[in-house]
């Protein structure tokens, strides 16, 4: 016969319980399994300077960019921790970092899907840098690629790419001549590297640009026809008064939209390119039609 336990000793036991379950609910680590992942990667603008003035933060994190239990970031280390701004506070670390489109992005995405569980964001942008220099074999490349394998390890499901990069390859000629070219390759290798060919992948329109070349890399990100890229076109939101970075009010308009965007590539069972093909595309499938295609 076993001995009976005490009523105290059995009501400790639940209350033990229950406490051991309510931090296994807090605790970031068991929110793994299932989690939408997506990848933030780019320039400064990704990376946030929302609220920067003269290098320093302002400090003032805007209602929709406002922590959630439902969101997470991956650390520097690796590690998936709350997701609170700066989100590229460990990753874009050679200038102050503010706020970005990444939270707004994540919270508007929690309203329009009741169903996508938490939100992993992975933080991969770096302030000033090249298309040339996200390149595969690159540091930032190889950075992007092993911060996204290390944030599938504990489970969870890449959702998508959020892409906002092209300011400074404004400058040159060469280089804004080049950027069609250079950034559907690099979509291309992280979709190949990551072995999901169809990644959905919503990159930026320049809003600004560091030198004289912004409407043709503007041009070249309005064209690009891969399937299931969709481009969100910033140009228009305000900037701060270095004219260059978006302001903390456009930063949250820009994650509504990215959020607004992303269902398009993610629900649709239709393949999707961005909008500045469509009228290409439907323009090539009718013409096959009418001649017997």
């Amino acid at each position: 016969m076993q001995p009976k336990l005490h009523p105290t000793t059995t009501m400790l036991s639940l209350l033990l319980f229950h406490a051991c379950f309510l931090i296994s609910l807090a605790d970031p680590a068991n929110t793994d399994t299932g989690k939408s992942i997506f990848l933030l990667a780019g320039q400064s603008n990704m990376a946030g300077r929302g609220g920067v003035i003269n290098d320093k933060w302002d400090g003032y994190v805007p209602p929709q960019s406002s922590p959630s239990p439902s969101i997470l970031r991956l650390s520097a280390d690796l590690n998936w921790q709350p997701a609170t701004e700066p989100l590229h506070r460990d990753i874009d670390y050679y200038r102050a970092c503010g706020v970005g489109p990444g939270m707004a992005f994540a919270n508007s995405l929690l309203q329009m899907d009741s169903n996508i569980g938490v939100i992993g964001l992975v933080p991969c942008a770096v302030g000033g840098t090249n298309i040339s220099e996200w390149s595969r074999g690159g540091h930032l490349y190889n950075q992007l690629i092993r911060r996204t394998q290390a944030a599938l390890e504990g489970g969870g499901s890449i959702k998508g790419l959020l892409w906002y990069q092209g300011e400074s390859d404004t400058v040159s000629r060469v280089d804004a001549d080049a950027y069609k070219r250079r950034s559907e390759r690099f979509f291309d290798h992280v979709r190949s590297d990551l072995l999901l060919p169809t990644l959905p992948i919503i990159q930026v329109a320049l809003a600004s640009g560091a030198g004289s070349y912004m409407e043709k890399v503007r041009e070249a990100q309005l064209g690009t026809w891969l399937v299931n890229v969709k481009t969100v076109d910033a140009k228009g939101l305000g900037l701060e008064p270095d004219r260059l970075h978006l302001t903390t009010p456009s930063q949250v308009i820009l994650g509504e939209m990215l959020a607004q965007a992303f269902p398009l590539a993610h629900q649709s069972p239709v393949s999707v390119a961005s909008e500045a093909s469509r009228s290409t595309h439907h323009f090539v499938t009718k013409f096959l039609n009418c001649i017997g295609f």
